[in-house]
């Protein structure tokens, strides 16, 4: 071997050498906020439950989740050897002894001005988010040390600075921000400011260990391709090349705000995880994968490209001479399907995601879930 083959052979094993070494992570608790991608059963709890075939596939009934199984989240949790993550607004049930999940469907960054009432958003955006968090963090200790029945729900104190924090935002905005002619620039320009004042109120809490998720094609989603205009470009895909250069743009500036929380937060660690490139890539190559008619929703109504239908999306029901009959059907085996009802991936999708990211292929820096409390110092603090 040369000599200049030496010192490259020793560079990547210096460079190697700390994650060889070091332990992987103990993360005690999981603290979620975000989105319906995330949302294990805020938005039922608050604005009623979904129905069936919602949850059919894994939980054999409704679970609050906007899929037919588990979210990524979901196995996220049973990686780190946690249970499913409770609403924070579900007052049935919750066990928040290892984190609380803050995430509800239809949220945003930004608050919006057009209300869930009016076809609008979830009054649950990220900066309530954060405030419920706190509120969380405050109350479930008053209880923990009060004692009683409920102490053993409440996550102990040390959690909070050991958790991991996950954060998957940012969809609803996009489709906001395309309706509404705002420039793309300024708007997703004060989302990155207002989701930075986010992380530094969770920061300022104790969190300290951030798994943020980026966007993900929203241009190859069933319920925004079933809204393209006809003189609207698609890619080879099929995917709306407008929504998905949105998209891309989110992302770049979300990489540049972690990258710069970083920077401002040394002892932090931050992981950016490009959910983007993953889910396009099962997309694009759907067939490869074991997967097919990955534009297509499984559960939905009318058939056609998209098999999508505002006015009856999975689970709606009519009254047909006095009974109620179920439109929104499931296909027969969301298994081998990419798009559950339109705007959210079915269970296998969700696990086939995972399991890219898991182990930080798809990350920046390149950590795998459980050394995510490692910056990219390779420090753990």
């Amino acid at each position: 071997m040369s000599f200049l083959n030496s010192i490259a052979s020793l560079h990547i094993f210096l460079f190697l050498l700390p994650s060889i070494l070091c332990k992987p992570c103990d993360f005690p608790a999981i603290f979620a906020l975000g989105d319906s991608n995330s949302d294990t059963g805020g938005f039922s709890a608050a604005f009623g439950p979904l129905g069936s075939p919602y949850g059919d596939t894994f939980f054999h009934m409704p679970s609050g989740r906007f899929s037919d199984g588990r979210l990524i989240i979901d196995f996220i949790a049973e990686n780190l050897g946690l249970p499913y993550l409770s609403s924070y607004l579900d007052s049935l049930g919750a066990n928040f002894s290892h984190g609380a999940n803050f995430a509800t469907s239809l949220s945003t960054i930004i608050p919006q001005n057009i209300t869930l009432a009016q076809g609008g958003y979830s009054p649950f955006s990220l900066d309530i988010q954060a405030m419920q968090f706190s509120q969380f963090q405050s109350r479930s200790q008053f209880i923990l040390r009060k004692g009683g029945m409920l102490k053993s729900l409440m996550p102990m104190k040390d959690y909070f600075s050991r958790a991991l924090y996950i954060i998957d935002i940012g969809q609803n905005d996009l489709t906001a921000l395309y309706f509404s002619n705002s420039s793309a620039e300024q708007y997703i320009h004060d989302a990155m400011k207002a989701f930075s004042k986010t992380i530094k109120s969770l920061y300022k809490n104790g969190g300290r260990y951030f798994w943020i998720h980026n966007t993900g094609p929203l241009g190859c989603l069933p319920y925004v391709l079933r809204q393209v205009p006809g003189d609207q470009k698609l890619d080879s895909v099929g995917c709306a090349v407008v929504f998905n250069e949105l998209a891309k743009k989110f992302n770049r500036m979300l990489n540049e705000t972690v990258a710069q929380l970083q920077k401002q937060f040394p002892v932090a660690a931050f992981t950016y995880v490009d959910i983007y490139s993953a889910k396009y890539l099962l997309i694009s190559h759907a067939t490869k994968f074991g997967f097919r008619k990955p534009l297509m929703a499984c559960c939905g109504h009318g058939g056609g490209a998209y098999n999508y239908d505002p006015k009856a999306r999975c689970g709606t029901s009519v009254n047909v001479h006095g009974n109620e009959v179920l439109i929104g059907k499931s296909c027969m085996d969301s298994s081998k399907r990419v798009s559950w009802d339109g705007a959210h991936f079915t269970e296998a999708a969700n696990k086939w995601v995972f399991d890219q990211i898991v182990n930080g292929h798809f990350s920046y820096p390149s950590n795998s879930l459980n050394m995510a409390c490692y910056n990219h110092n390779h420090k753990s603090f």
